[in-house]
């Protein structure tokens, strides 16, 4: 603290003569300067966590729950007491009307001969001119500091969140969602900003009010306690509220998480949404979840509303009872008596009705939000075992599991069965907790996930992943993973910046760049969880040969695959059935053993046998494998992958940003949302002009009666006074109590429209997103989005509509003030006119600057939650790796970034209100010694008014110009959120031509010179393609990866609008509306895809078939079973992304989805790249079964299932090379589907033609006429 408190004003002056430069041009991340040592995240948070955890620790102690306001006040308890120093402010506040009596007592028994007095009076002008730049320099000061504290706790608890999340077991994970960390992140942290500033209040009010009181017994005798007895009652009153405040924000947080989740899930699994046409579903679930958000805040805002205009009504009640009170007692009223109590009650006014309140609304509120976050950091850890090891341990890598150890030097296990053994692998890991038996690793782990997983970077920076670069290593690594020809296609070669959630890779690309993380480092052990499921056979064998058994082949390797022909490579396999070991030996004594698995396999005998000493363990799904926690983005649709002749690549797009002033038309947008503009204007000048001109003629009149009740007494004669007094008096109860119930319905109604206004504009927003083109999420990142429906709203829901009803009010108040200081004194208007123009250049030449700051500041938060989310994704990878620290030193430059730009608000803020202050300072001393040398003439009153006014006015003015400063600032996030409701549409989901109902009634196929892109200035990824799939005939299409297949899919669902034209049944698709195209097609997904929310919603969104229905599909899909063994079976809640299934359970979840929706046309992506092959037989039998009568189009990487197509179409960039039956085209040995069947091994080869063969006999029978059209991928 000390090395900065007496840097602030020329910090802030340095600042200065730096914008003067900027006001010239845009303000860049690199114009910032860097954050301060003191208030770096990682300095912070470690603080923070010291003191937190010698808390946990204390607290298991004494067996009772730690607390987290504990930690705080013990680290930032000390320096934050100390500026309490800085809150003398408030006592000055009170001397200044002492002065102010004073000197209009010298007018009062103004005597122009007595000189004593009038330099007595000099010094009380010098008094009120001192104490105003006192107040000034020292808020100025306590501003800063307070703040830049609660700045301090936002950054130190965000780096405990992360840090926390980088360490959260699998069962933590089921009980938090990325939507709830994103919003501790983003709004619960923020109460630590608010709260600081006005925490001091809490003592300093009362205090104050006792200095007040004792100062008005001295001036007015016991009436005063009539007053007081008004701010008694206001107390509870307020504390009251403070507590509705705290239960409202807790209830409004949880929906908010749940609203964040949702939206969340939404962006994460677009393409399914708007693939299966579901965006009305989902929109009416975040409508649901915002009507209730909404009815919360709004609640909380009618009370903000009462809270706020108590305050206004506050001192006008209690300056009315004070003289009521003070009238009927019989005192008389003179100008120094009536001032000074004003003047009293006015610098009170603000600390005690409002600033007393808001303190007490701001602890409880953040009371809620230090016991969230506290919930989420004493959420249960992952616990870590030594990974440190000596070179001996090292040499002898093993891992030993119960009595069974599982491998050896340079071995590799795995096992052929259903479920268990991602839950090995993830017990090896140590993901997963063992309860029984012994689990000890010796040596380093590495790890490849089964779901592929990048973060935002470029494709070097994620295999290197933090490792020193050996090229020589590094080429090597990427040869053996197939990705040397990728480098050379890509643009910028392995400097290429892959998008969040790589979008800008395909699938295949993803999983050999996850492999070859794993294999770049220097590990023990290698636990490779399925990385050949994404790949075709050609890329798949070089893997396994020149990788697996290559670069790692002296190594301890853990292989999860589905690739049976590689399973007589290995010298040890363990069959696992239910979770127990059924059998276990080489490849030879388990055929001997005649064990079920053999069935699974072909026999193989010709094969030579490579390197013997693998031994392979080959599993599938289980439920506790890897779920990505926001669904990957499908690697169908994102085939940015590289193209043979073209490559389509979608680069982040840079977060646009506005540059110039926030013009009319955004108010009125903003305001429009909410009511019309006539309704808002009526309201406010009505009740605030009227009343303000019954005051101004009150107070000509109040004058009058002074004069004559000072006659009257003196002659001794009391009637007309009581008279004129029921008179006045009625009429000031009447104006108060109609400013009163005036003020409350002003700020009510206003509150009402601005609330409705953020509800509105959020709708529009998300409406907006879910009918903007797919490509708008490739190329913006999912924090990024997230930033605007959590912080961009949270500003609009309920800081923008407090500082703008407050800022409403001011302007009012100044108003009348000037009129009623005019209509006594009309010189006053002399120096308010320029000192407004002064005001009004300084607002423009600050918010020039603060504008692009508060911009800046908005964009640099985005990265913070995009970080948050891919770390959440890559967790057990993060976790394998040990790259923790590494994650949470990037997140803490994404913290610093947003701090820089923080800091330079918080500074600018500060040096518009040094130039404010001083410039009424000035004022103030002007007027206050202008009054004494203009002093022949003036009448104690007007001296009086003009001198009090001139103290309100300013503090009000200077005010009101920063309010609007504030609230043009917060107008950043309407702009924000306003930009989102314009965005480009995708075609109507309707048109006035819709097909027939029965349409599509054969399921006929036809493109007809179709060429396709995904961006207007994006490569062409299908060229001229001509072909016709006939009703019931079976298509095979096959191509490498990029050929465009999963191009042809996007064509045909118009995720992006195709040239050419496509016809289904006649039908031209580009004629009628998304929704009743995508409606009639069904698509079981690559990536599948399921959201929050029960299971039946899951099947069946619309709620259009019976139980009967849902219960009779998730039979035919074999999931009748799981589904029922669920707590409230159909009804069960879904985890996030429905993460408690594993991912073969969520592909036949999909494929339940299909077989409800009995459609004519069927368009399987991949779907059983993933899963093993019984379940992969599974579902070949119920497309056989369930769709004979439709035209079903599948992406297969498995020959084996499309072999028995009636005709094979090869694609090869985009267009097609050869298409006649499957026979025909392996007789001849130069055709291309030739050359992909041999490189699945001879004995796949032999039996892929023995099946081709035995098809071609009766390929056009009824039995095979089930039209199938299926694509098939490879890749290298």
């Amino acid at each position: 603290e000390d090395h900065t408190t007496y840097l602030v004003t020329p910090n802030i002056l340095r600042y200065y003569g730096y914008y003067i430069n900027i006001c010239k041009r845009r303000l860049e991340e690199d114009d910032m300067y860097q954050v301060l040592p003191d208030d770096a995240s990682q300095v912070l948070g470690e603080e923070l966590q010291r003191h937190w955890d010698k808390e946990v620790r204390m607290a298991a102690r004494e067996l009772r729950m730690p607390k987290l306001t504990k930690a705080i006040v013990k680290c930032y308890g000390k320096p934050y007491a100390v500026l309490g120093i800085f809150s003398f402010t408030e006592v000055i506040k009170v001397i200044q009307p002492v002065f102010l009596g004073k000197l209009i007592r010298y007018f009062e028994k103004y005597d122009p001969d007595d000189m004593d007095a009038l330099y007595e009076a000099f010094g009380y002008a010098a008094g009120i001119s001192l104490s105003t730049v006192a107040l000034t320099v020292l808020q100025i000061h306590y501003y800063y500091h307070v703040q830049r504290t609660g700045m301090k706790i936002r950054v130190a608890m965000c780096h405990m969140i992360y840090k926390k999340a980088l360490c959260l077991s699998s069962a933590a994970m089921g009980k938090t969602t990325t939507g709830q960390m994103v919003n501790l992140l983003s709004n619960d942290v923020n109460k630590f900003d608010e709260v600081t500033n006005n925490l001091h209040y809490l003592w300093i009010a009362p205090l104050q009010a006792v200095v007040v009181i004792s100062l008005l017994w001295y001036e007015i005798g016991p009436s005063c306690l009539a007053g007081v007895a008004v701010l008694v009652f206001l107390l509870p009153l307020q504390t009251m509220f403070g507590k509705l405040f705290g239960s409202l924000r807790s209830k409004t947080a949880a929906l908010t998480d749940n609203r964040i989740r949702t939206m969340n899930e939404v962006v994460s699994g677009i393409r399914i949404i708007k693939m299966y046409a579901w965006e009305k579903p989902f929109s009416a679930l975040v409508n649901d979840v915002r009507r209730e958000e909404i009815s919360k805040i709004m609640s909380s805002s009618y009370l903000r509303g009462l809270n706020m205009v108590s305050f206004f009504a506050a001192s006008k009640i209690i300056v009315f009872i004070t003289f009521a009170v003070y009238v009927l007692l019989g005192n008389t009223i003179s100008a120094s008596r009536v001032f000074v109590a004003v003047s009293l009650y006015g610098a009170i006014k603000i600390t005690v009705t409002l600033f007393f309140p808001q303190a007490i609304e701001k602890v409880f509120e953040t009371i809620i939000s230090i016991r969230r976050i506290k919930n989420f950091l004493l959420l249960e850890e992952i616990e870590r075992p030594n990974m440190r090891f000596t070179p001996e341990e090292k040499k002898d890598a093993s891992v030993e599991i119960k009595d069974l150890i599982l491998s050896h030097i340079s071995q590799l296990t795995c096992l052929p069965a259903h479920l268990p053994q991602s839950s090995l692998l993830s017990a090896i890991l140590g993901e997963l907790p063992h309860d029984k038996g012994v689990l000890r690793v010796k040596g380093q782990l590495t790890y490849a996930s089964q779901q592929p997983w990048v973060f935002p970077g470029t494709i070097r920076s994620n295999i290197l992943f933090g490792k020193e670069l050996h090229p020589q290593k590094y080429e090597k690594v990427l040869r053996a993973c197939a990705l040397k020809r990728d480098m050379e296609l890509l643009p910028d070669g392995d400097l290429t910046v892959i998008g969040d959630r790589g979008a800008t890779l395909s699938g295949g690309q993803k999983a050999r760049v996850n492999l070859a993380r794993a294999v770049y480092q220097d590990a023990d052990i290698y636990l490779l969880d399925d990385p050949l499921s994404a790949v075709d056979a050609e890329v798949g064998r070089h893997l396994f040969e020149q990788c697996i058994c290559g670069i790692l082949k002296n190594k301890p390797r853990i292989l999860v695959t589905h690739q049976l022909q590689y399973l007589q490579a290995a010298n040890q396999i363990l069959v696992l059935k239910e979770g127990h070991v059924v059998a276990r030996g080489t490849y030879s004594e388990l055929q001997h053993s005649g064990v079920d698995f053999t069935s699974l396999l072909k026999r193989d005998e010709e094969e030579p046998q490579t390197n013997n000493n693998h031994s392979v363990v080959q599993h599938a799904f289980s439920q506790n494998s890897i779920c990505s926690w926001n669904s990957v983005v499908s690697h169908t649709s994102s085939m940015h992958s590289v193209k043979d002749g073209a490559e389509q690549l979608s680069v982040v797009a840079e977060e646009s940003r506005s540059e110039d002033n926030i013009g009319a038309s955004l108010y009125f947008k903003y305001l429009n949302a909410g009511a019309s503009i006539l309704v808002m204007l009526g309201t406010v000048l009505l009740t605030y002009v009227l009343q303000d001109w019954w005051l101004a003629y009150w107070a000509g009149e109040q004058e009058k009666l002074n004069i004559n009740g000072t006659v009257i007494v003196q002659n001794g004669l009391n009637i007309t006074q009581e008279l004129d007094l029921g008179f006045y008096v009625g009429i000031y109860a009447g104006l108060t109590l109609a400013s009163v119930i005036f003020g409350f319905a002003r700020s009510l109604v206003m509150f009402n429209v601005l609330v409705k206004a953020a509800q509105s504009l959020h709708n529009r927003m998300f409406n907006s997103i879910l009918r903007t083109p797919v490509r708008f999420f490739d190329v913006n990142p999912i924090g990024r989005i997230l930033n605007r429906f959590s912080k961009d709203i949270s500003q609009l829901d309920s800081m923008l509509p407090n500082t703008f009803v407050d800022f409403s009010q001011s302007i009012l108040q100044n108003i009348g003030v000037v009129v009623v200081a005019a209509s006594v004194m009309p010189w006053i208007l002399i120096p308010v006119v320029p000192l407004l123009i002064i005001f009004l250049f300084l607002r423009r030449y600050f918010l020039q600057t603060s504008r692009d700051v508060k911009r800046l500041e908005s964009t640099t938060r985005s990265p913070v939650f995009s970080h948050l989310s891919s770390s959440l994704q890559g967790l057990w990878t993060i976790r394998a790796f040990g790259a923790e620290e590494r994650f949470q030193n990037t997140f803490d430059a994404h913290q610093d970034l947003h701090s820089e730009s923080w800091f330079l608000f918080l500074v600018t803020s500060r040096w518009f209100a040094l130039r404010l202050d001083g410039i009424c300072a000035a004022f103030v001393t002007v007027t206050a010694f202008g009054c004494l040398f203009l002093r022949d003439g003036l009448e104690a009153g007007a001296v009086g008014l003009v001198l009090s006014y001139a103290v309100t006015l300013l503090g009000n003015f200077q005010w009101t110009i920063r309010q609007s400063a504030e609230m043009e600032n917060m107008m950043t996030s309407v702009e924000r959120v306003v930009e989102y409701t314009e965005l480009e549409s995708e075609a109507p989901w309707e048109t006035q031509k819709r097909p027939p109902p029965e349409w599509p009634s054969k399921g006929l196929i036809t493109f007809d010179r179709v060429s396709f892109s995904y961006s207007s200035d994006g490569p062409v990824v299908l060229k001229d393609m001509k072909a016709m799939f006939r009703p019931k005939e079976k298509v095979g299409i096959v191509g490498r990866t990029g050929a465009g297949k999963s191009s042809l899919v996007s064509a045909l669902f118009r995720l992006a609008e195709p040239e050419g034209r496509i016809y289904i049944d006649g039908v031209l698709t580009s004629e009628i509306g998304l929704h009743d195209l995508r409606q009639k097609m069904s698509i079981i997904p690559q990536d599948p895809v399921l959201f929050t929310g029960t299971m039946r919603k899951n099947l069946d969104p619309f709620s259009q078939h019976t139980d009967e229905d849902l219960w009779n599909a998730l039979q035919e899909v074999q999931l009748k079973s799981v589904v029922e063994e669920l707590p409230n079976k159909m009804e069960t809640v879904l985890a996030e992304s429905g993460s408690n299934f594993s991912v073969g359970q969520r592909q036949l979840v999909c494929l339940a989805r299909a077989v409800l929706r009995k459609n004519r046309i069927l368009i399987i992506d991949e779907a059983t790249a993933n899963v093993d092959p019984r379940t992969d037989e599974l579902i070949q039998k119920t497309i056989r079964d369930k769709f004979r009568e439709c035209t079903v189009l599948t992406i297969a990487h498995r020959l084996n299932t499309i072999i028995d197509s009636d005709r094979i179409l090869v694609l090869g960039a985009g267009m097609i090379q050869e298409f006649d039956e499957p026979y025909v085209l392996l007789q001849n040995q130069e055709s291309a589907l030739y050359r992909i069947v041999q490189q699945t091994g001879k004995a796949e080869a032999a039996s892929l033609l023995e099946s081709a063969y035995m098809n071609n006999g009766n390929s056009h029978g009824p039995k095979m006429a089930n039209g199938v059209v299926v694509f098939f991928e490879t890749a290298v």
